[in-house]
């Protein structure tokens, strides 16, 4: 079974975005937004941060975009 490795943090906005770049390359991802969960489920939770996790063995492919992504936002 293939592990998962947690490659960024942010907004549910950023996070979508660069979900749409990693679909883009054709690159399997999980996001996880225990915020959501915990809404969904009655439970209140704290913070807004969501996470992306991506296959380990798609990390090297991925690592161009993400780069760029995170260029992109700091500007």
């Amino acid at each position: 079974m293939d592990e998962y490795t947690r490659v960024f943090t942010g907004s549910s906005i950023l996070v979508n975005r660069l979900c749409y770049l990693l679909e883009q390359a054709n690159i399997p991802f999980h996001v996880k937004n225990e915020k959501e969960s915990g809404r969904l489920a009655g439970f209140g939770t704290t913070g807004d941060a969501v996470e992306l996790h991506i296959f380990n063995t798609d990390i090297e492919q991925s690592k161009e975009i993400i780069e760029n992504f995170k260029k992109e936002i700091e500007k």
